[in-house]
């Protein structure tokens, strides 16, 4: 599972890329500067997304197993975590 997310996350980050390719040419191409913000504000939320999908992968693959050694308690703190983890 965690090799379909990061494989998920690489397109994901492609797609930005290209398009962030498109919006230097907007830029030389001199477009209204509201259109560049509008699509810069576009491939931000994507590598935002992008980060965050690969921090929730982490937390639930990675530090899942440390949490488990600690039963019950262990698991209620990773749930709490998961859970703040939405916000970063």
């Amino acid at each position: 599972m965690r090799d379909h997310s990061h494989l998920a996350i690489a397109r994901r980050l492609k797609r930005a890329n290209g398009h962030l390719e498109s919006i230097i040419e907007m830029v030389e191409n001199n477009r209204p500067c509201a259109e560049i913000a509008q699509q810069l504000q576009a491939v931000e939320s994507a590598i935002e997304s992008a980060k965050k999908t690969m921090i929730h992968d982490h937390i639930s693959h990675s530090l899942e197993r440390s949490f488990k050694t600690h039963g019950q308690k262990g698991q209620a703190a990773l749930r709490d975590f998961k859970l703040i983890s939405k916000y970063l």
